[in-house]
């Protein structure tokens, strides 16, 4: 069984007028598990709202703050390309809270194969103290945090086109949270380089694989045998979380890379494979492709349950293979 954690009033957070990060993206995602041909696998359930104890594992106080007071004001930005709206402060809440609902779930019951929380906005851009990149706040920080704060030790493989800079920042320096990233490079937020390892105690737990544009499926796919399956196989983790963003897909229109939802399904197979039975939380980042979300989403839920739903063929042939050997080297397991 599959738990799906996701709740309508995520759509009424509003970014802006023809903003990329629109509501439609949460109704795609959700027809996504519909069409998945696995829907008697599936169990809705409505999360929790994250409260300020949750989000203060991560956050400072005064990001928190200014967020309610943007909200207490009715809307206003919080960055460049960061717009809240009066709903945006409980649709964030409810995002972050759906990770930890997830999560508290999977622990509690032995009859669920893993989680996928659908939800909006994405978190992975948030910083310990700057709300950025269409993100409030950090949902998948926050559950991992709330998991490694209890003595388990979480992985975190983040598959979004863009690079998951607030949850590397804010796991920096810890070695009881592992955090990988395949992401396109050069792209927003500019962070993200194969020498991005972590700092002191957290040195080496950190892995970035930043791929050119127009890399395919096989190479990602790579990636994760290549060096990010075996990090995780040596660090044992009682967790493995995925954003996944499906923003890699090759219809995606701010990104470049060339992946199809076969390729995102694939990638979550690859990465579910390295969780304990039973552990594995994905959790909805980017994607603003309608359709490319949709089918995205329809693969991704298969592929959870253990059954194969492939809208698209896999990709192959692209470049990027010589920035996996790059962080092969750097990576190399002793």
């Amino acid at each position: 069984m599959l738990l799906v954690v996701t709740d309508e009033r995520c759509a009424d957070h509003m970014a802006g007028t023809n903003h990329p990060e629109r509501p439609d993206r949460l109704h795609a995602a959700i027809d996504g598990v519909v069409r998945s041909g696995v829907r008697d696998a599936v169990e809705l359930m409505a999360p929790r709202p994250a409260v300020d104890d949750d989000l203060a594992l991560v956050h400072s106080v005064e990001l928190i703050d200014r967020v309610r007071r943007i909200a207490d004001a009715g809307g206003g930005r919080l960055d460049a390309d960061t717009v809240m709206n009066g709903a945006s402060l409980s649709a964030a809440l409810l995002a972050a809270g759906a990770v930890v609902t997830a999560t508290e779930e999977l622990a509690a019951r032995d009859d669920l194969h893993a989680a996928y929380a659908v939800v909006r906005p994405p978190g992975h851009h948030a910083t310990a103290d700057r709300s950025m990149g269409f993100c409030l706040f950090n949902s998948v920080a926050v559950a991992a945090a709330r998991r490694a704060d209890a003595g388990e030790r979480v992985a975190i493989i983040d598959i979004d086109a863009h690079h998951g800079n607030g949850t590397q920042d804010i796991f920096a320096e810890r070695n009881d949270v592992l955090f990988a990233s395949i992401h396109q490079s050069p792209l927003y937020p500019g962070s993200g380089a194969v020498t991005e390892k972590g700092a002191g105690a957290g040195e080496g737990f950190t892995i970035n694989l930043p791929l050119p544009p127009g890399a395919t499926g096989d190479v990602a796919r790579q990636g994760i045998e290549a060096v990010i399956g075996p990090a995780v196989e040596e660090f044992a983790p009682d967790w493995v979380f995925i954003s996944a963003g499906y923003d890699g897909h090759r219809a995606d229109p701010i990104t470049d890379l060339g992946y199809t939802s076969a390729d995102i399904a694939d990638l979550v197979a690859d990465v579910g494979a390295l969780a304990p039975a039973g552990r594995t939380v994905v959790l909805l980042e980017g994607g603003y492709d309608l359709d490319a979300v949709r089918d995205s989403s329809a693969a991704v839920t298969a592929q959870l349950v253990g059954e194969v739903h492939r809208p698209e063929a896999p990709t192959t042939g692209g470049p990027g293979m010589d920035v996996v050997e790059a962080a092969q080297r750097l990576h190399r397991r002793r």
